[in-house]
């Protein structure tokens, strides 16, 4: 039996809890507000985030996070990647020096352009052996229902990973391990980005073709990138690659394909924003994105009319319009 600690009660921190829990860990789940950490003991259930979802005796939440890491063998990290470097600063000094440091998010640093184990690495000072991540098409309703998934857990260290997917494996949850731990971070990154854009499809009410066509080229650029970086384009063919593309782009339970719709259909990024009631992380990091491409020299036209939208206001049809008017060129 493990004992985990998983930082951040919104809807895919508690998701990976009732994975570890159903694998036979003993996770202690760490929230913010006291209140919620208080109903989550109490009720059995996260009000907030993933009502009627009865979680398993195995999760104890907790407001303290040193109570939460106190003999914690990995730390799950599921705050939004914004926030993740202010807030790891504070866990830092009460988590142990052994303890695997396991990044959740999917999103690129403002201002910085770094990924989530490079954050983690610069404010802890972990090596690669420490710092993991899990990625993949693993959308959280979907997953407390039990729904088979699969996924992704990626490490530098294949034997961390070997470990790691061992405290994830249950009946309904299949995790596969890798050693490309940029790729598998870039996937879940960009497909949010993309997303974006087939959602805002969807908004403006265009068909299958339109929405094939920017996932395809979509993860194109996506490997371009990831290769430009040193990762392995065959990651970007799995499922922290093309398998997440697909869920993220495809389902209504995606918030980054709802906040691009909701762009689509008019709304402007502020009004999108307060119908949200979680972070649809391509919003911040499309900008991210873009400036890693450009600092690599890799061309995302697809990124770049995102960001154009989300911004610099330019409008949804006429972003699709530049697309369109492109050079022609071999795929």
């Amino acid at each position: 039996m493990a004992r985990v600690a998983v930082y951040g009660a919104g809807s895919w921190g508690t998701a990976t809890a009732v994975v570890l829990a159903d694998a036979g860990g003993e996770v202690a789940l760490w929230g913010r507000r006291p209140e919620l950490v208080r109903a989550i003991n109490v009720t059995r259930t996260n009000p907030d985030y993933l009502p009627g979802v009865v979680l398993p005796d195995g999760i104890t939440a907790t407001a303290d996070p040193a109570e939460a890491a106190d003999g914690a063998e990995f730390a799950f990290l599921g705050v939004s990647a914004q926030q993740l470097r202010g807030a790891l600063t504070g866990w830092a000094p009460v988590i142990r020096d052994d303890t695997v440091l396991v990044s959740l998010m999917k999103g690129v640093e403002l201002g910085t352009d770094l990924l989530m184990s490079q954050v983690i690495a610069e404010v802890t000072g972990a090596g690669p052996d420490r710092i993991a991540v899990v990625s993949g098409p693993n959308l959280a309703k979907e997953i407390t229902a039990r729904q088979p998934a699969a996924s992704v857990v990626a490490c530098r260290d294949i034997t961390v990973a070997e470990r790691l997917q061992q405290v994830l494996h249950t009946p309904c949850f299949r995790p596969y391990t890798n050693t490309d731990v940029i790729g598998c971070e870039l996937g879940g990154a960009v497909k949010n980005v993309i997303a974006l854009a087939v959602g805002m499809a969807d908004g403006m009410e265009f068909g299958d073709n339109t929405k094939a066509a920017l996932m395809t080229r979509g993860l194109a650029e996506t490997t371009r990138l990831a290769v430009a970086m040193g990762a392995d384009p065959q990651t970007l063919a799995g499922l922290a690659g093309m398998g997440d593309l697909i869920a993220t782009c495809a389902s209504p339970l995606s918030r980054n394909h709802t906040f691009g719709a909701n762009l689509g259909r008019g709304l402007s990024v502020t009004q999108a924003s307060a119908v949200m009631t979680q972070t649809a992380e391509g919003v911040a990091s499309c900008v991210s994105v873009l400036d890693l491409a450009r600092r690599h020299a890799v061309e995302m036209p697809i990124a770049e009319a995102v960001v154009g939208v989300v911004k610099d206001g330019v409008h949804p049809r006429t972003a699709v319009k530049g697309l369109m008017e492109r050079a022609a060129k071999p795929e």
